[in-house]
């Protein structure tokens, strides 16, 4: 018997939409890091594309447990010296581009990589309830429901 590979012409990729609202940050990233690349699926491929396109909704209500949304700090370099520059989880949230604390979550679970930068152009995260994919007619999955550690508990 043979080992199965994918061909990149092979592969059927899915829509799936997901509601972030109430999501714990990690799981939701660990969820969406794995159907990207496509591990969940029998003919998963390590060279190949073989995952879904995912879309997220409501990521600016997105919640972090314990204390991460007042002590977590992102961190970047400007490339110039002493340009270390810092910014915590909640200033993010609060700030402009809320999507940008889900996005990170997912780029930094997947590994380095052309594949994965180019994984990763299947996601795409809106902070509020809309989205302009309804053309792809993609399918609602309830990650809320999976577990019940996947939403922060009053």
């Amino acid at each position: 018997m043979k080992t199965f590979s994918a061909k990149p012409a092979e592969v059927e990729k899915k829509w799936i939409l997901i509601d972030a609202e109430g999501m714990v940050v990690g799981r939701l990233a660990a969820y969406i890091a794995s159907h990207l690349r496509g591990k969940h699926l029998p003919t998963f491929t390590p060279h190949v594309d073989c995952g879904d396109n995912i879309i997220v909704v409501n990521a600016d209500k997105v919640v972090l447990t314990g204390r991460k949304y007042e002590n977590k700090k992102y961190y970047w370099h400007t490339g110039h010296p002493g340009g270390i520059k810092e910014r915590t989880a909640r200033a993010i949230i609060e700030g402009r581009f809320p999507e940008r604390v889900l996005q990170k979550a997912v780029e930094r679970m997947m590994p380095g990589g052309p594949l994965s930068r180019r994984q990763l152009k299947n996601l795409k995260v809106y902070a509020g309830p809309s989205h302009p994919h309804d053309a792809q007619t993609p399918t609602l999955v309830d990650v809320k429901s999976l577990n019940d550690k996947n939403a922060k508990r009053a």
